[in-house]
């Protein structure tokens, strides 16, 4: 007896709308397909249905309740995505990255408020993709379409949507990459290729390939400092060492005494990657209307070196913030360890609207300052518990704050100066349990 066909590989070449009509049809003749169906729409399929319905009309909405509803529909993702829904949220993730997209450029966003939600969005899809994979081909051609003939945005990170890609669209990626890079010897698709190109060989493990495209750039300093992460986390230290020891030779050659700088440039941004000369860059190609291709590249190379180092992490967040983008500023933060400072201020602005988010980030500062273990520090520590009580309460953990309270008391009980300024502070501090 032959086995049966197996009809996926048709399916999946039909367009949602002739699905659903298909098995509408069928859980209509079907009574146990059509309760499986009302459960799942009962417990998840709502709040998807919901979030499609926010689309729909928020295209009509002014930018203000445009962002609020399209951040209404990322919430429900991230909700549906951090309980581990079985639901099949990539569709709607993916309309809404399209539909942001297509929305920027029909506003003047100047807040940023819109293009916020877009990075969110893409970050939420490529969640959505891992937990359950579209089909590779498919999802290697949105990447694709965005890169090479999207506006220059959104910002596509291989490596999160890597899993999902699996071979069959990395594969996909590799060689249209390669075509582009046979074809167009200069340009904004050349450029696009080159970085692809480098993701690729960070996303396929192979370190070689990986430092030559890094070795053949122009000799910079982070550059220098990327290749030698690679070679120490492939194992090969004396590699490493060695090209370590050649940047630096290099430097010292190279140093001269510094002179006048030319009008400011690309080329000024990629001597110097920082907060200042990312945002310089954005004003001159604003006035000449290459920003959106410049941003890309970029913001891109900020959060490479982000991915190195604290400072570099810093520069990153405040060029966020300078084109008030708080909210990626907020996740670059936490993504690649910005400074205490830097989170802490990014905190007391944030804990208004997300208080449960900014929660980790005071008790970090509040553990810092006891550990400088002097009275004006101490002092400090008491005014941040105060503030952390406030956002605790705000998020509706009001309880969690004092079970945190009564562990940290216990855990510094010795340092009397410092439960002495908690109390006048007018903390309440918990009984220990058994008192």
């Amino acid at each position: 007896m032959s086995s049966p066909t197996d009809l996926r590989p048709y399916l999946r070449t039909l367009d949602a709308e002739t699905l659903a009509d298909l098995l509408h049809a069928q859980a209509e003749r079907d009574p146990e397909l059509r309760q499986a169906l009302e459960n799942r729409f009962a417990t998840q399929g709502s709040d998807v249905a919901e979030a499609h319905r926010l689309l729909d009309t928020a295209v009509l909405a002014n930018n203000v309740e445009y962002a609020a509803k399209a951040g209404s529909v990322l919430d429900t993702l991230q909700r549906l995505l951090d309980a581990g829904s079985r639901a099949d949220l990539a569709p709607l993730a993916r309309r809404t990255v399209d539909d942001i997209s297509e929305m920027l450029e029909q506003i003047d966003d100047t807040s940023g408020e819109v293009a916020d939600r877009l990075d969110r969005a893409v970050e939420l899809y490529a969640r959505a993709c891992v937990a359950r994979p579209p089909d590779p081909e498919s999802l290697a051609a949105w990447i694709l379409e965005v890169e090479f003939d999207g506006p220059g945005r959104p910002a596509i990170e291989l490596a999160d949507f890597a899993s999902a890609l699996g071979e069959k669209g990395i594969a996909r990626i590799q060689s249209t990459v390669d075509k582009v890079l046979a074809e167009q010897p200069s340009g904004v698709k050349r450029e696009t290729a080159e970085r692809l190109r480098e993701e690729l060989a960070e996303v396929s493990g192979d370190v070689d390939a990986l430092v030559a495209i890094l070795a053949a750039k122009p000799p910079r300093v982070d550059v220098s400092l990327k290749i030698v992460r690679v070679l120490r986390a492939a194992g090969r230290h004396s590699e490493a060492i060695a090209h370590a020891a050649r940047a630096l030779t290099h430097d010292k050659k190279e140093e001269a005494p510094p002179a006048e700088k030319d009008p400011l440039s690309r080329k000024d941004f990629d001597e110097n990657p920082a907060a200042a000369t990312y945002l310089a860059l954005r004003e001159e190609s604003l006035d000449a209307g290459r920003w959106v291709a410049q941003r890309k590249t970029a913001l891109a190379r900020l959060r490479e070196l982000a991915a190195g180092s604290t400072q570099a992490a810093d520069e990153l967040v405040r060029a966020l913030l300078g084109e008030d983008r708080a909210d990626e500023a907020w996740r670059a933060a936490v993504r690649f360890e910005a400074s205490l400072p830097v989170r802490v201020e990014l905190a007391d602005a944030r804990s208004v609207a997300h208080p449960a988010e900014t929660i980790p980030v005071y008790r970090d500062h509040v553990e810092e300052l006891i550990t400088r273990k002097d009275p004006n520090s101490y002092r400090e520590a008491a005014r941040q518990l105060r503030k952390l009580r406030t956002v605790h309460k705000k998020a509706g953990m009001a309880e969690e704050f004092s079970s945190y309270l009564g562990t940290l008391v216990e855990i510094h009980k010795r340092k009397t100066r410092l439960i002495a300024e908690v109390k006048a502070a007018r903390i309440a501090i918990p009984k220990p349990v058994g008192a």
